[in-house]
């Protein structure tokens, strides 16, 4: 294990237990957020000169699964959170150290949805907007957010140019009603709001830069690291969270199952067909970690010999991506409808693994539909248009 997930597996009870608290709180409870800091989960991506580990993203993408199986919060928490200083590090030198200048543990939330508009002046830009789902921001300082270059009426220029701003806390406010839901409650996923703030240009990356690679070459930044693929290193974090509480869900399950007794007297352990669902949904399970972390080492060895990363094959490792987050949740599915009656009491974890994993599916990162279809097209040397080439 790396050094970050053996701090982590020492405290395993403890987060597991500050997961009910999370749930009820409607964010990450102060005491699960601190040992996420000090673990150093949140700067596994992070450039080693602001006191970052630059990790392996396969390790990123372990720790995290690791975490979501104790909490699926603190997992999605640290998938998402924990991917911002990756992006960071092309950011101008000057608001990487306005961040990190005097705590290396500094979080910055998001999200990148283009949400607001960003109206050009003198030196930067005004930003207005709301945007939804920012995970684990009651615990940052700063925000990444996306945003829409503005014409000089403030409204969005054409054709769209999206952008990715950075905030510091002072420039926004939290809606602190805004995030009631059925799953990953403890992620205090809340809406954020910004009121004319202006943005310094240096605060500021064009997002089809970050996503094509321009940012990272023009920061001049050499480590495999951060050369790697903005659509593999976003959604990885995302989507290890969802196989993670997955993983958590069968642990639950089996621990369970054990001295279960159907209602029939026959022990569980002697009913060949909720064996088979629980040997094929652990099969499933575990497919989904394989394939997940395949790809990443795939692009990595790539990358690291400096080879290309032709979109061909990033549609493929976005479908790849896609489907293990479907195929972990079916698996779910699977051992739930045989977990008995307990499974639906809240003072048993299995239904609040349940429902994170399908509030995971949620996220605009599952969604299958273009994805399949720009990777297949392409496979049969077609060429993908439009909004089937985004986040490949």
């Amino acid at each position: 294990m790396g050094q970050v997930l053996d701090r982590i597996e020492a405290y395993a009870e403890e987060i597991r237990a500050e997961g009910v608290e999370g749930d009820k709180l409607m964010r990450l409870s102060d005491k699960s957020a601190q040992r996420l800091r000090e673990s150093g989960a949140i700067r596994m991506l992070q450039p080693k000169e602001h006191g970052g580990l630059e990790c392996h993203p396969r390790e990123f993408a372990e720790t995290t699964m690791a975490i979501a199986a104790m909490d699926g919060a603190a997992g999605w928490v640290t998938g998402i959170v924990g991917v911002h200083p990756w992006e960071l590090a092309f950011a101008d030198p000057k608001v990487q150290e306005e961040i990190w200048g005097t705590d290396q543990d500094t979080w910055v939330a998001s999200p990148y949805a283009p949400m607001g508009v960003a109206t050009p002046v003198d030196g930067g830009y005004r930003l207005t907007g709301r945007w939804s789902f920012s995970s684990g921001t009651d615990h940052c300082r700063w925000a990444f957010l996306g945003a829409l270059l503005g014409d000089a009426e403030g409204k969005p220029a054409m054709p769209p140019t999206p952008m990715h701003v950075i905030l510091p806390r002072s420039d926004y406010e939290i809606v602190e009603d805004s995030w009631d839901v059925i799953g990953l409650r403890g992620t205090g996923s809340k809406d954020l709001i910004v009121r004319d703030a202006f943005i310094p240009s240096y605060r500021t990356l064009l997002a089809s830069e970050v996503m094509d690679g321009t940012a990272v070459q023009r920061a001049g930044r050499t480590e495999t690291l951060y050369r790697m693929p903005f659509s593999c290193m976003f959604p990885l974090g995302i989507t290890s969270a969802v196989v993670g509480i997955a993983e958590g869900a069968l642990a639950c399950h089996i621990a369970a199952q054990k001295e279960r007794v159907a209602v029939t007297g026959v022990p569980i352990k002697e009913d060949p067909y909720v064996l088979f669902a629980i040997g094929d949904a652990a099969a499933e399970i575990a497919a989904s970690r394989a394939a997940l972390l395949e790809t990443v080492d795939r692009f990595w060895d790539k990358t690291d010999k400096g080879l290309d990363i032709s979109f061909e094959e990033r549609a493929i490792g976005r479908r790849t991506q896609t489907a293990a987050a479907w195929r972990a949740a079916r698996a779910v599915d699977e051992i739930f409808a045989r977990s008995g009656g307990g499974a639906l009491h809240y003072k048993f974890p299995m239904q609040r693994f349940f429902r994170d994993i399908h509030a995971g599916l949620a996220h605009a990162i599952h969604v299958p539909g273009s994805i399949f279809h720009a990777s297949a097209l392409t496979q049969l040397g077609g060429e993908p248009k439009g909004v089937h080439r985004s986040m490949i």
